[in-house]
């Protein structure tokens, strides 16, 4: 299992063995499928779900360079941005989170605990953001910072797609047909399909709007695809942090039926495509699917101001 890694890397931090339950409803005995969940969200109270995962290799840099600091990006609610800064306070390593969008009148409660975690926030316009990726970009960081470790955002790299490959080793050894999680950069959905030891099929479900560039993001992260995997556009919401009511109503019925709490950002997206394929018999009769709860529940903070 993946824990023995993480105690090595970063041994700082209490790392708990996430449970696989069994979820019960009508709907799956009718179809004849069985559903379960990854609780990646027990591995940790804060640094919750895939993030540790794709975090691992680069904290394992950062605390073996010269000045012990990290630099990384995300939007208001991003639980990147979240793990990044409770990760590096725990292992004494600087952190600037660069975000997206001019400094706001009333921080979100995500950018509110990255500061208690001692992360700076450097507030930079969209069209520059846009621009983060470029050489000239990441010169400019590498010199107004002192030559730290920089993680692309959502730790979209080689190196977090092999973080995140280690999360396949909760299932390889279970008989599941199919393998669900919510997809954002993707990082972790690439992991996956390169870690997948089995015929198990990995099911992406995209919390972002018009998600169309997967092949090209699998091309830059060098994803062998030779198993079998999916991606599903149709239950955004809106777009990334984007919610409805039904949404909302979905994740209060689950939370009331399971007494699991999910995201509305990535989580709850999921969960509300899966239960409809399975009403609409997507999966054929005598499926046994796991859903991977990623964590960061700490964006439902946001919930509480509307």
């Amino acid at each position: 299992m993946p824990q023995s890694l993480m105690n090595e890397i970063v041994p700082e931090i209490q790392w708990n063995i996430p449970p696989i339950v069994k979820l019960s409803d009508p709907l799956f005995e009718k179809n004849d499928v069985e559903l379960s969940m990854l609780r990646l969200d027990k591995i940790h109270p804060i640094v919750s779900g895939n993030k540790i995962f794709k975090l691992l290799y680069f904290l394992q840099e950062a605390e073996k360079s010269a000045d012990r600091s990290i630099v990384t990006f995300g939007g208001a609610y991003s639980n990147h941005l979240a793990a990044t800064a409770f990760a590096c306070k725990e292992l004494k390593i600087k952190s600037v989170g660069i975000v997206r969008g001019e400094k706001p009148k009333v921080l979100s409660a995500t950018l509110l605990f990255c500061l208690q975690n001692e992360m700076k926030l450097e507030f930079i316009s969209r069209s520059s953001y846009s621009k983060k990726n470029e050489d000239f970009f990441l010169k400019d960081l590498q010199n107004r910072y002192n030559d730290p470790v920089v993680i692309p955002e959502g730790g979209f790299s080689v190196k977090g797609m092999k973080g995140a490959s280690l999360i396949a080793e909760y299932f390889n050894d279970k008989n599941f047909t199919h393998v669900c999680l919510p997809v954002g950069t993707a990082t972790t959905f690439a992991g996956l399909v390169n870690g997948n030891k089995t015929k198990t099929e990995i099911l992406g479900f995209s919390v972002l709007k018009n998600f169309n560039d997967l092949e090209k993001r699998f091309d830059e992260l060098d994803v062998r695809v030779n198993k079998k995997y999916s991606l599903i556009g149709d239950y955004h919401f809106g777009g990334y942090a984007k919610r409805t009511h039904e949404l909302i109503s979905f994740m209060q019925n689950f939370h009331e039926q399971y007494k699991i709490a999910l995201d509305f950002v990535y989580t709850a997206k999921m969960m509300f495509g899966v239960f409809d394929l399975v009403h609409k018999n997507y999966f054929p009769a005598g499926s046994k699917i796991l859903c991977i709860h990623t964590g960061g529940l700490q964006g439902n903070s946001s919930l509480e101001s509307d």
